[in-house]
């Protein structure tokens, strides 16, 4: 598997592209501010064709970018649908200290928005996807699964939006966030990932899950629930 990133704009939103292999068809995840230009650059470097783009939440920094990459290309976005609304307008997710950035700015939905929902599987360009609802840092939040193939063996992939960074978890004081929600994401639905599952969030660099769970202060006392429970 093909995966290439880029951070994108003032926020320094983690843009991926996921493709089998160079030259066929690819997704793209969160293509925030700026975020159009290089895209394009990345595709044409590596002969892709993007046939969908998925949206690990609704916030702007994410979000920035996604009707002229989806309408550009004649591809639908997938969001959760409880951030839905945020795509048309921001200030819900944000709050008010975002109105100095984009002043008068109007935004609009892509022509075609797909629902994504806890245990979706997508299957898009030859890319399998597992969907894991992760409120907390907003209500829609999600994370992403993939099983990629290593000179290793097989390997998990995990996007994790702003649910959690290397060192660190998602903010949950903006609108719409909540601290004890996103804690049971990271619990029952992060930690309970094999250690070598490599992270790829949506601000930072890349992590695994056994790192965080050794170091990252935000998980100290945080245990998955024993199986069978």
């Amino acid at each position: 598997m093909l995966v290439a990133g880029f951070p994108a704009g003032s926020f320094q939103t983690n843009c991926y592209v996921l493709a089998p292999e160079e030259g066929g068809q690819c997704v793209v995840i969160d293509p925030g501010q700026d975020a159009v230009e290089p895209l394009q650059e990345l595709l044409a470097r590596h002969r892709l064709t993007p046939v969908a783009v998925l949206l690990t939440h609704g916030h702007l920094d994410h979000t920035w970018s996604v009707c002229p990459v989806c309408d550009g290309n004649d591809v639908p976005a997938y969001l959760h649908p409880l951030d839905r609304e945020m795509l048309v307008d921001p200030l819900k997710g944000m709050g008010p200290q975002m109105k100095a950035m984009i002043g008068g700015m109007e935004f609009h939905e892509p022509k075609e928005v797909r629902p994504m929902n806890d245990g979706t599987v997508l299957d898009l360009g030859g890319i399998k996807l597992i969907v894991d609802h992760t409120p907390g840092h907003t209500p829609g939040s999600v994370v992403l699964r993939a099983t990629v193939d290593t000179d290793e063996g097989p390997t998990q992939l995990l996007l994790t939006g702003d649910t959690l960074f290397a060192g660190s978890i998602g903010r949950t004081d903006l609108p719409g966030g909540d601290h004890e929600s996103i804690l049971v994401s990271l619990r029952e639905k992060i930690l309970t990932l094999d250690d070598a599952t490599l992270v790829l969030p949506g601000h930072g660099p890349t992590t695994t899950i056994g790192r965080e769970r050794a170091s990252n202060p935000y998980l100290a006392g945080l245990h998955p629930p024993r199986k069978g429970m």
